[in-house]
């Protein structure tokens, strides 16, 4: 942490981040607390995982932000940023998702590597990732700012942990072995519409190469990737908001689809999938 950011300001960041997330109402940036200073900002996201895992939820993994050049351009931010995931932000293909427990969604569609090896290298490169990945799925990440209107700068998002909600999982495993993931392409549909798509090349160069990235930046930080973990890689196009219940589905070529299902109290199963491609 830069010397210019004092503790004080971390943790108020992390008790306006936690406000946020208790009460349900989205709350001022908090770069006006952390300038620009990303150290600072993962210092109050470790507060924040420390919370979570100290109340009993398992860390299942990690997360890769703003890989995509068309995310990036719609935050004006242009680095990568990473978060932790838990036990309970998991779904799978087809689970219904309570939309209620989102202050204000968004979705991505995105590949999900699971880990075989520990990535603990500083310099981890592509080979490294190739060597470690049991197997990839499709993945849709549910991405939720704590941040009011997603006015959110580098520093914002990182405390925020990468501006993570939730993620939801395909059910079907592929290998990488031959299998090119910078050459995928995807499509993003809602109701019948397609409403993103995007490539592997979109996910900084490679999903391969954002997870590199991460397992470098992730060790350098002190807390490595280990076998078993869930990656999500980054996305693969632009974000789409979340706005009321129904179903987005992903298709990513090689991996197939996943869905995300979104529900309400009041919705029924009949009228979700009657907002369903």
């Amino acid at each position: 942490m830069s010397a210019v950011t004092s503790a004080e300001a971390v943790r108020s960041a992390d008790e306006r981040l936690r406000t946020a997330a208790e009460t349900g109402v989205p709350c001022a940036p908090v770069r006006d607390l952390l300038g620009d200073d990303q150290d600072a900002a993962y210092a109050v996201q470790s507060l924040g995982t420390a919370r979570r895992l100290a109340a009993g939820h398992r860390l299942i993994g990690r997360k890769v932000g703003l890989t995509s050049s068309a995310v990036q351009a719609q935050f004006g931010v242009y680095s990568p940023d990473y978060g932790a995931l838990f036990d309970d932000m998991v779904a799978a293909d087809r689970e219904p998702i309570e939309l209620s427990r989102f202050l204000q969604p968004r979705v991505e569609a995105e590949v999900a590597f699971v880990l075989g090896r520990d990535l603990d290298s500083p310099t981890a490169n592509v080979a490294d990732v190739l060597r470690a990945t049991e197997f990839v799925l499709p993945a849709i990440e549910i991405v939720d700012s704590r941040i009011a209107a997603w006015d959110i700068r580098i520093a914002d998002t990182i405390a925020d942990n990468a501006s993570s909600g939730a993620l939801v999982l395909g059910t079907t495993p592929r290998t990488l072995n031959g299998f090119d993931l910078t050459e995928i392409g995807m499509s993003l549909d809602h109701a019948g519409e397609v409403v993103s798509t995007g490539s592997g090349a979109a996910c900084l160069g490679s999903p391969v190469i954002a997870v590199a990235w991460l397992a470098r930046t992730a060790a350098r930080h002190g807390s490595p990737l280990r076998a078993g973990e869930v990656i999500l890689s980054g996305a693969l196009g632009p974000m789409v908001a979340v706005t009321t219940p129904g179903v987005f589905r992903a298709r990513i070529d090689g991996l197939g689809e996943v869905r995300a299902d979104f529900t309400s109290s009041t919705a029924t199963t009949a009228q979700r999938e009657g907002t369903a491609a």
